[in-house]
């Protein structure tokens, strides 16, 4: 068995899920030509109700949209089910300049002669690849036209001055979206429909220590505690409004400890980490002082490692 699906069995999904993504995965199979967009996301998702739910709902066809807050793992999981299926990935970050002609493509003079330049969306089609709507309720009325067209039933999209072109039977595309960040709005009930939704829980202590784990197998218990207990913290307090969501960051996190392991004091890595993501000052008080109290500034990374 592949290692990407050796750890779906380590989490103990649904051996039947198993098999239908090896199954996929025999059935479409990918061109060595983007072999090289097939990649081993650095962080590893956890979380067995939700990978079932997840490769279900692409097994059967249908696209997914995660939605939640920051730090549930969305991105996370939407590079872990590319991977998983073995389908090469596009990232199409959504913001104020992202267009149908960035998406689907736009004409250019190539060999004396117009040619299309094929935006994102049109080689996920063209090669059966996953692509991530990330931050999809940004997306503004041009792009929102093509993502209709492009998650509809018929799977078909219509190139302005060329082909009409089929979907490849892999493409499946997975939107992510959080609440509340400026320039998002709500997406609309058409849109929304394209997809199965799954809303995402906060992360756990258990899953927490994991992916810390998995990055840091050398760390100290002790570490680990505190550092866990600093994020859920964090999670806490951004739950009742007391702070912004903007200290509460897992990559920031993991990225003290990376600091750490080359040899900073763990107060400076998670001050960079994470306390200098609050820009507010009263934000930045609140913060420093919950660090305090999880990470003593006398540590050394003997502490840590």
């Amino acid at each position: 068995m592949q290692k990407e699906l050796q750890f779906l069995e380590e989490q103990e999904v649904s051996p039947v899920l198993i098999e239908q993504v090896e199954a996929f995965r025999k059935e479409y199979p990918v061109h060595e030509a983007v072999r090289n967009r097939i990649s081993e996301p650095k962080i590893p998702f956890y979380g067995k109700e939700i990978l079932e739910m997840a490769m279900a709902a692409l097994l059967q066809g249908s696209n997914l949209l995660l939605t939640g807050g920051k730090a549930t793992g969305k991105n996370i999981l939407a590079e872990n089910l590319a991977w998983m299926f073995g389908r090469p990935s596009y990232n199409i970050s959504f913001n104020v300049n992202t267009d149908s002609s960035s998406l689907i493509g736009t004409d250019t003079f190539r060999n004396n002669e117009v040619q299309l330049r094929k935006g994102s969306v049109y080689r996920c089609a063209e090669e059966g690849g996953f692509g991530v709507f990330d931050e999809i309720n940004m997306a503004k009325n041009d792009a929102a036209s093509v993502l209709h067209a492009t998650l509809d039933y018929r799977r078909m999209i219509d190139v302005p001055g060329y082909e009409r072109i089929e979907l490849h039977p892999a493409t499946r595309f997975i939107g992510t979206m959080n609440y509340g960040y400026a320039g998002t709005r709500e997406l609309n009930e058409a849109l929304v429909s394209r997809f199965l939704v799954i809303d995402m829980p906060e992360l756990s202590k258990e899953n927490l220590r994991k992916i810390i784990r998995h990055d840091y197998p050398g760390i100290k218990e002790a570490a680990e505690d505190a550092f866990c207990g600093l994020f859920l913290d964090l999670q806490t307090k951004a739950q009742n409004s007391e702070i912004s969501t903007k200290a509460l960051d897992l990559r920031g996190l993991l990225g003290s400890l990376g600091a750490v392991e080359i040899g900073l004091p763990p107060y400076q890595a998670v001050q960079m980490g994470i306390t200098n993501k609050a820009f507010d000052i009263f934000e930045k008080e609140i913060v420093s002082d919950m660090v305090m109290t999880r990470i003593p500034e006398d540590w050394t990374k003997e502490n840590v490692f």
